[in-house]
């Protein structure tokens, strides 16, 4: 069973998600990040320019792409869709609904803002993870 955590409140969401991001890396972890292009776009040119003295080892990988062998150890993939990577370690969700294949991963990560809309589409995510028999634990975030 997935371990799944929360982190809300959250003010600047791309920022944090970029220092989620290369905590976890930091870590050795190996992340898929999952979500709609237009935010993984975001994400992508937000991790090349948030610290000016430090690389995150990212890939973006376009939908229906194949990513080649020698790209699969990056440690942190943009992706649309969880079954797109070669890993299944920790599943970091930006998308506004649970992402199929979710329980696959050793660990969930979900973060969501102080943006009303978020905040309620990551409520029903909470409940239908616990609905679903996971335990989930939450953290307020903190800058």
């Amino acid at each position: 069973m997935s371990q799944i955590s929360f982190y809300t409140g959250v003010p600047e969401r791309l920022g944090y998600l970029c220092r989620l991001l290369r905590k976890a890396q930091q870590s050795g972890a190996r992340i898929g990040v999952c979500g709609p292009a237009n935010l993984l776009m975001r994400l992508d040119a937000t991790l090349w320019t948030f610290d000016p003295l430090e690389f995150v080892p990212h890939l973006r990988v376009s939908s229906g792409a194949t990513l080649p062998p020698r790209l699969t150890d990056t440690p942190i993939l943009l992706v649309e869709r969880p079954d797109q990577l070669p890993h299944r370690e920790v599943l970091l969700n930006v998308g506004a609904e649970i992402p199929e294949g979710f329980d696959q991963f050793q660990r969930v990560l979900e973060v969501v803002s102080q943006d009303p809309p978020q905040v309620q589409a990551g409520r029903e995510r909470f409940r239908r993870y616990q609905q679903l028999g996971h335990e989930v634990v939450h953290h307020i975030a903190t800058a």
